[in-house]
């Protein structure tokens, strides 16, 4: 495997660039003349003194390190007619006009052609282009530098027509003092989504506790998470699906083709999905009592439940019109390079919900002392919860409207929707809308199933194991997908798009590749650390809720190994959508609920009670795990048979292996603590110390000694990234 090539590469061989003016064999004032070229020449010697001489190897294709961050779709080949034509089989080459002549000191540089070859890609100039290393960019990442526009490619052909060059003078080339470069702003690009999703998360977390310790994690508080899931559900349903897959790639194209910058065509999808929700909106809070019934059986036959549920419902149905707004104007920035608004704005909801429960709190007391239930709350509390929840979302909408600003787009409402290409974006959304559609079929199967026997433990005296317990417990799971496999792919979705449009089924193999193994080297651990010590970490985080934490710890170990091909899954479906096929994602997903819907069924008819969503929550991981082997043989067959699967693999196999003796050892440790200190606050957090320090101790110890690539690699970025 070659080496990381360390250094800069310019033009010529060191020397100043020829005057572009200047015709062949021209003599430069200050050089000594190049001598008439030997008639016979050693061809095993010829480039002895050449600097570089295997630059037409690929110097990233088979580099661990480098091949992650190597970007194909910035280096294509030469256009057709500009290879040269290959000579007799066994003659010797023909030895170049301007061969390195170790009897002169300094000769003339031999002429740039003519022709296309002089270009490269996106109009950067070839005698001042330079090229740096893989390890010159990881070791100088600290340093501060301006961040380029990654997108500024897209619409460089708006610009007026270049003018006829100038002769200059030759100057040498910089040597370049700072590492700049796509993969440098891609890696600063995942840093920021994921920081804005780390504190987008840690404080949803505090919003999970101050709901707990406002209405406990019992049926009543099933009654709200019902009519809060159900607008995510009918958004997702209506048009979410579509606008995440299927518009960002429209965006980048009509960014690219059109001569406004997309601006026209981003206005129209605004205005669709303003007007599109709005009706939409309306018609769901009439029939606000007809999905309450649909979602819980159960909540439906008890009458005070029941009210409370319709009316918690009225107040959060129209948080979907103000979810589609900020998710269509997010990815109207992330098409022009501005990834962080999307991550950061959530952060404002979560603390508006936390202050309405925190009043909620303050007005009515806690729930272990209040006690709270559908037949003692208030329609004044009602009012409250249901009025903070609308105004978070409304609040996240509408901070999104200074960052269009900054970014150059003014929202527009435009209704000229014919004849723009909408209609090929929402031919490619139908089957995302079946995707969509089978994917949320299995969640209101499971959310009966749930209630109900949350319901049921509930009266055997073991209150958590219900419907809520399984969001509390998912919401705590999805953490690390969110916040490095999102991140990583959002950044990476749109260089994967701009590789299969151009056909370049390597490139898009490469990201896939990069994005499966970047994100194993934290999915993996999380998913042992979930498995090994769910139950400090649910005691922890929801003690104030009563005994229910710890059944909440219980569902979150059984997801816990899910969260393996739940990552994998995520990163795969993008290649299916780069490619705009929405088809093959909505065969997967009905593979995926099936068996979620059929597994959750089984745990809930053969379990008791108390552990029938334990089982559930196991049942979501077993899907994603048979869907995942669908959608990689799928995808290979895309790409033509190689998806890097073997490199993929050992990967995944090598951190399997080095989490599972610091999975037992940390739940080793944790369970002694438990049963030393008690299951407490104190205890919780000791025994989560404790165990925490075992399982990254003894992972990175058996992840050195297997020499696991990627984790090495991430070691080195996250050193520069500290200047050590």
């Amino acid at each position: 495997m070659n080496a990381p090539y360390d250094g800069d590469r310019a033009q010529g061989t060191g020397g100043p660039a020829p005057s572009q003016g200047a015709a062949p064999g021209t003599p430069v004032p200050g050089q000594v003349p190049a001598p008439a070229p030997a008639l016979e020449r050693d061809p095993y010697v010829q480039d002895a003194y050449d600097h570089d001489p295997y630059r037409s190897h690929d110097l990233s294709a088979q580099d661990p390190v480098a091949e992650v961050l190597y970007d194909r779709a910035s280096h294509p080949p030469p256009p057709p007619g500009t290879y040269q034509e290959p000579g007799p089989l066994y003659a010797a080459p023909t030895a170049p006009s301007y061969s390195p002549d170790p009897r002169v000191w300094a000769q003339t540089p031999p002429p740039e052609p003519d022709g296309p070859s002089r270009h490269l890609p996106y109009g950067d100039h070839a005698t001042t282009t330079q090229f740096v290393g893989v390890d010159s960019l990881v070791t100088n990442a600290s340093d501060e530098q301006p961040e380029p526009d990654a997108f500024a490619h897209l619409y460089r052909d708006q610009e007026a027509a270049p003018r006829t060059p100038v002769e200059e003078a030759p100057v040498a080339a910089p040597a370049p003092s700072k590492p700049a470069g796509r993969a440098a702003t891609l890696l600063k690009s995942s840093a920021l989504m994921a920081a804005g999703t780390i504190v987008s998360r840690l404080t949803g977390f505090l919003k999970t506790l101050a709901i707990a310790g406002a209405i406990g994690v019992g049926t009543f508080n099933d009654t709200y998470q019902i009519a809060n899931t159900l607008p995510t559900m009918i958004y997702v349903l209506v048009g979410g699906g579509a606008l995440n897959a299927v518009f960002i790639p429209q965006l980048v194209r009509a960014m690219k083709n059109d001569d406004d910058g997309g601006q026209a065509y981003a206005n129209r999808l605004l205005t669709l999905v303003v007007v599109l929700l709005a009706a939409v909106t309306t018609i769901c809070v009439l029939a606000a009592p007809v999905f309450i019934t649909m979602m819980s059986p159960k909540i439906a036959s008890n009458p005070q439940q029941m009210d409370v549920a319709v009316a918690f419902a009225r107040y959060c149905l129209p948080t979907m019109f103000f979810m589609g707004v900020h998710v269509v104007l997010g990815q109207i920035l992330n098409a022009r390079g501005r990834f962080g608004a999307m991550m950061w704005t959530p952060v404002l909801n979560n603390i508006v919900v936390i202050a309405t429960f925190g009043a909620f709190i303050w007005a009515f007391g806690g729930f272990t002392t209040s006690g709270v239930n559908a037949a003692t709350v208030t329609p004044e509390g009602v009012r409250l919860l249901g009025l903070g929840t609308l105004l978070g979302l409304a609040v996240q909408a509408l901070a999104m409207l200074p960052y269009l600003r900054d970014a150059g787009f003014k929202p527009r409402l435009r209704f000229d929707w014919r004849g723009h290409g909408l209609g090929k974006a929402a031919r490619l959304a139908k089957w995302t809308f079946f995707f969509v559609l089978a994917n949320q079929a299995g969640l209101v199967v499971v959310t009966q199933l749930a209630t109900w026997a949350g319901s049921v433990a509930e009266k055997q005296g073991h209150p958590g194991t219900g419907f809520t317990g399984y969001q509390y417990a998912l919401l705590l799971w999805q953490m690390p997908q969110a916040i490095i496999t999102v991140s990583v792919m959002t950044a990476v979705l749109p260089r994967i798009s701009r590789s299969a449009h151009d056909g370049d089924a390597a490139a898009v193999r490469d990201d896939i590749s990069y994005g499966l193994r970047t994100s194993a080297v934290a999915i993996v651990p999380c998913a042992f650390a979930f498995l090994a010590l769910g139950v400090p970490m649910a005691t922890l985080l929801y003690a104030g809720s009563g005994s229910g934490a710890q059944n909440i710890g219980y569902i979150l170990m059984a997801f816990g190994l899910g969260l393996i091909p739940y990552s994998i899954q995520y990163v795969v479906l993008r290649g299916f959508y780069a490619y705009e096929d929405t088809r093959t994602p909505f065969y997967n997903t009905v593979i995926v609920a099936a068996v979620n819907a059929a597994v959750s069924a089984l745990s809930f008819f053969v379990l008791p009670a108390r552990w029938a969503v334990v089982g559930m929550a196991a049942a979501y991981g077993l899907g994603y795990a048979v869907g995942v082997g669908v959608a990689w043989r799928r995808l290979r067959t895309r790409l033509g048979g190689d998806l890097d699967g073997a490199h993929v693999m050992r990967t995944y196999a090598r951190l399997t292996g080095a989490c599972i003796p610091a999975a037992a050892v940390a739940g080793a440790a944790a369970f002694g603590v438990t049963q030393w200190l008690g299951s407490g606050v104190t205890g919780s957090a000791t025994a989560l110390l404790a165990g925490g320090i075992a399982l990254v101790a003894v992972f990175l110890i058996a992840a050195k000694r297997m020499r696991i690539e990627e984790l090495n690699a991430m070691v080195g970025m996250v050193r520069g990234r500290l200047g050590r």
